[in-house]
């Protein structure tokens, strides 16, 4: 099994929000950072490099991935075709990890906890529901299976629903903080009312570097650690004093989601989903906070950065 955690660069596969906090953190602590998207073009920091290949591809991973030392994966994209997408991508990102001999980080959410009713703790089984859930069941399955077969050392963390900078699609994104700037109702998924944890952007990146960094985390998941749980309608209201705006906010309605769906496949694919938003979500992250850090950022620290992005 390789140890890699040498001296060639970080490999941040993605550039969202959580591939560029990331890749400003690595570039911060003074790594050398390439970043890995299909077009080849990313907004990031200078001082990265920016290269293209097609993850799905085991060859052109392994390119991609030369010579790094841990090698994130902060691959997005929206809800169309989990099932037949994913797999082969996580299949070319193990491929390009295990070439480099480097570490091979996930950057995961909640979703392969199912629909639970009771906080989500690692140990947890991995569900079979739905499309996405079973999804992300089947990746993490084919990222341990590679641990323990010692073709790479790979390890997951996983964030919950997150906000931050830059985020757009997203819970708390554009069509609530964004719609709200321009003095609209805030859109919002089932109960506003209903405690939720949330994944604040930078915190993800922070945690990803902190297990990429620890041989000893290798082989497990990590539940991101997160401020003390909100309601999505008290999160908009600090965002509604932050922009000096009312709140307002409108649950859409299941019945309008079905008539979307019928011609958007990412609304149709929403709909799974909805259960994360009719009961609390409670991530527990004790497990990450007894080997690493548990000071995530306030809300209000949180809320105050992104506005900042927006107006900035």
């Amino acid at each position: 099994m390789s140890t890699s955690s040498g001296n060639g660069p970080a490999v941040v596969l993605g550039a969202g929000p959580v591939g560029q906090a990331l890749t400003a953190q690595l570039l911060a602590d003074g790594e050398q950072v390439r970043v890995v998207t299909r077009s080849g073009s990313a907004r990031v920091p200078a001082g990265a490099e920016t290269i293209a290949a097609d993850i799905s591809n085991p060859d052109a991973a392994a390119g991609a991935c030369a010579d790094a030392s841990v090698v994130y994966s902060c691959v997005g994209g929206d809800y169309r075709g989990w099932p037949e997408r994913w797999p082969p991508m996580m299949e070319g990102m193990l491929a390009g990890a295990e070439a480099a001999g480097s570490r091979f980080v996930f950057a995961d959410n909640c979703y392969m906890y199912g629909p639970v009713a009771q906080p989500m703790h690692e140990e947890l089984p991995l569900t079979e529901y739905g499309r996405k859930p079973a999804t992300r069941s089947r990746l993490t399955r084919m990222w341990q299976q590679a641990h323990a077969e010692g073709r790479v050392q790979a390890a997951a963390v996983r964030a919950s629903d997150f906000y931050g900078p830059g985020v757009s699609q997203a819970a708390i994104g554009e069509q609530s903080v964004g719609r709200m700037a321009q003095g609209k109702a805030a859109r919002v998924f089932g109960d506003p009312d209903q405690p939720h944890s949330f994944t604040y952007v930078p915190d993800f990146a922070r945690a990803l570097i902190s297990v990429g960094r620890s041989e000893d985390a290798m082989g497990e998941a990590w539940n991101v650690p997160n401020a003390p749980d909100q309601t999505p309608r008290d999160i908009l209201g600090m965002f509604a004093s932050a922009l000096g705006k009312d709140l307002k906010v409108q649950s859409t309605p299941k019945l309008l989601l079905t008539a979307v769906g019928l011609f958007d496949g990412n609304v149709r694919e929403l709909k799974e989903m909805l259960y994360q938003w009719e009961r609390p979500f409670h991530v527990d992250s004790s497990k990450f906070a007894g080997r690493f850090w548990s000071d995530a950022t306030s809300f209000e620290q949180g809320v105050a950065a992104t506005v900042a992005g927006m107006t900035g």
